[in-house]
C-alpha cells in the first residue's frame, strides 16, 4: 500500500533552497525514492512510496532543513549522496555527519559521494588511515581539510605535511635555496588544497608558529611523531622501507592519513610501491582503515573521468 507525506516549511526561501535550481534537488530524491514530489507554496509532498520510502523522506528533508537554515545551499552532489546513502534506522551514514567545518575557512565541505563520506569517517575512526585513488577524487583535498579542523580547533598541535621525493618522469635539476624552498614544488598541491580552503594570511601564521611543518619523507628516520596530523601525498612512490619508516613515526595522540594513486607509481627501476604492500599486508590490522575512490568518484573536473576511462580501457 502507498503512502503519503507532506512537509510544511517556515517560508518559501527555505523551500527554494531545499529544492534547487529548477527543483533539480527534489528530482534526485523523487528518482531515489521512486515516488512522485510536488513542491507548492511552502509545503512539499511525496506519494506513491511505502512506509520505509516516508521514513527516508522524512530523514532527508530534516537533514535539508537543518543545512539551508543554516545557511548552506545544498549542492546537487550532497544530495545525490543524502539519497544514496541515508537510512532512518542508521543516521550516523548520513553525509551530514562527515561535514568538514574549518575554523575561519571559506565554507563547510560536503562529501560528495559515498565513497568520500566513507573516507571522511575512516580519518575520524581511526589513528591511521590510508586513501588509494586515481587523480581528482579528492584524496588530498579531504585530507588537508580534515587536518585543518583540527589543528585550528586546537585538537591538534601542528600539521606535518611530506611526500618522497619523486619525480614525474623528468629531472628537476638542482633546485637552490634552504630545506623548505628545495622541498616546496613537491608540496605544491597541499598548499593549493589550504589556500582554497582558508585564507593565506591564516596559512602564512600557522607557518610562523610551526603549526605547518614540511619535511621530505627522508628526513623523518628517527623521530616521533606526536599529537600532530600528518599527510603522507604521493605515497604510491614510496618503496617498502620508507613505508615502514613511516608508519613507525606516528606517537602518542598523533594521527596520519596517506594517499596516493597506484596508478602513478614513478619509481625507478622495479621497485615495489610501499603503498601497494601495506594495502596488501595490513589491510586486516585493527585500527587501520583503507578508503578505495574510483573513477566514478572523480570530482575535480567531469572531462578528468573521461581521461582516466580512456586511459584505463588502452591498458595492456
Amino acid at each position: 500500500m502507498d503512502d503519503s507525506v507532506t512537509i510544511v516549511l517556515d517560508s518559501t526561501d527555505l523551500l527554494s533552497g531545499i529544492c534547487g535550481a529548477n527543483d533539480g534537488n527534489l528530482k534526485l530524491i523523487e528518482e531515489s525514492l521512486g515516488g512522485r514530489i510536488a513542491a507548492r507554496g511552502n509545503e512539499i509532498r511525496l506519494d506513491g512510496v511505502d512506509q520505509a520510502g516516508v521514513l527516508r523522506f522524512k530523514t532527508m528533508m530534516d537533514n535539508l532543513i537543518s543545512i539551508v537554515k543554516e545557511g548552506e545551499i545544498p549542492s546537487p552532489e550532497y544530495v545525490s549522496t543524502l539519497a544514496g546513502t541515508v537510512n532512518p534506522v542508521t543516521p550516523d551514514d548520513s553525509p551530514s555527519n562527515t561535514v568538514i567545518q574549518i575554523p575561519h575557512g571559506f565554507r563547510r565541505i560536503y562529501p560528495r559521494g559515498k565513497g568520500q563520506a566513507a573516507y571522511i569517517r575512516g580519518m575520524r575512526a581511526s589513528e591511521i588511515s590510508f586513501c588509494i585513488g586515481p587523480a581528482g577524487t579528492g584524496k588530498t583535498y579531504l585530507a588537508v581539510a580534515e587536518a585543518l579542523r583540527l589543528v585550528l580547533s586546537k585538537n591538534l598541535r601542528k600539521l606535518v605535511l611530506t611526500r618522497p621525493v619523486v619525480e614525474a618522469g623528468e629531472n628537476l635539476g638542482f633546485l637552490p635555496g634552504d630545506l623548505a624552498q628545495k622541498i616546496s614544488p613537491y608540496l605544491r598541491p597541499l598548499y593549493d588544497a589550504m589556500e582554497s580552503l582558508v585564507p593565506y594570511e591564516i596559512i602564512h601564521r600557522m607557518e610562523d608558529t610551526r603549526a605547518i611543518e614540511i619535511a621530505p619523507l627522508a628526513y623523518m628516520r628517527g623521530r616521533s611523531l606526536n599529537d600532530c596530523m600528518v599527510i603522507l601525498d604521493e605515497a604510491q612512490n614510496t618503496t617498502k622501507e620508507q613505508m615502514k619508516m613511516f608508519l613507525t613515526r606516528i606517537g602518542s595522540g598523533a594521527r596520519a592519513v596517506i594517499t596516493g594513486d597506484i596508478t602513478q607509481i614513478d619509481l625507478p627501476g622495479r621497485a615495489e610501491s610501499g603503498l601497494l604492500h601495506a594495502s596488501e599486508i595490513l589491510k586486516d590490522v585493527d585500527g587501520l582503515h583503507f578508503s578505495y575512490l574510483h573513477t566514478a568518484d572523480v570530482v575535480r573536473n567531469p572531462l578528468i573521468k573521461k581521461i582516466i576511462q580512456a586511459y584505463d580501457e588502452k591498458k595492456p
